[in-house]
């Protein structure tokens, strides 16, 4: 009887928690794919973006700008520019960026195409990701999208002040509180006065 008890407690537990994890995973899916629509809720969708990008043939120095959304690519001599996404900052974040993710593909000379660069590239920080391509560059130009109405930009850091814009104490409204002479300094106790009790 002593062994059965563990093993009817262990069907008692099984049975309770039968179809309980399914509807947990369930509802936790549900409230993930709600937290992320809210989040996202007013923001222009991957789709409707447009990039702009700049691609440079640094053998004859011309510079060729292309408009895309994500998913589209364009051909340039022998160069092919795949953008995946583009993002820029939300307006009330105080660093401003705008990157866009693109691969680059160049024919080289036995005419096969070949990656040369997968990877996010930023407007403002052209050294921190590059194309290392000793004929072609690219780099984002702007990233169009929208976001909802936020909180106002940051404001500029306030110049400190050692004014207070607290109210006086110790006096009428309207009358300046006397200043207190500053007390007369006591030199600290000595080791000796200190140990004694």
């Amino acid at each position: 009887m002593k062994q059965a008890l563990p093993l009817l407690f262990a069907l008692g537990l099984a049975a309770c928690n039968r179809g309980g994890e399914p509807q947990n995973a369930a509802v936790t899916a549900a409230q993930r794919a709600g937290a992320a629509a809210a989040s996202t809720a007013g923001v222009t969708p991957m789709a409707q973006r447009v990039a702009v990008l700049g691609i440079l043939n640094k053998r004859n120095g011309i510079v060729q700008n292309v408009a895309l959304h994500p998913g589209q690519s364009a051909r340039w001599k022998d160069v092919i520019v795949q953008l995946r996404a583009c993002e820029t900052t939300a307006p009330w974040e105080e660093e401003k960026l705008t990157g866009a993710f693109v691969k680059v593909f160049v024919r080289g000379t036995d005419r096969k195409w070949a990656r040369v660069f997968s990877g996010w590239l930023y407007k403002e920080s052209p050294s921190l990701n590059v194309v290392e391509h000793p004929v072609y560059d690219v780099w984002p130009k702007s990233c169009e999208m929208t976001y909802p109405a936020g909180p106002p930009a940051p404001a500029a850091p306030a110049s400190s002040s050692n004014l207070s814009s607290a109210r006086k104490s110790g006096g009428a409204s309207g009358t300046e509180a006397a200043t207190p002479e500053p007390a007369a300094e006591t030199p600290p106790p000595s080791a000796t006065a200190n140990n004694a009790t």
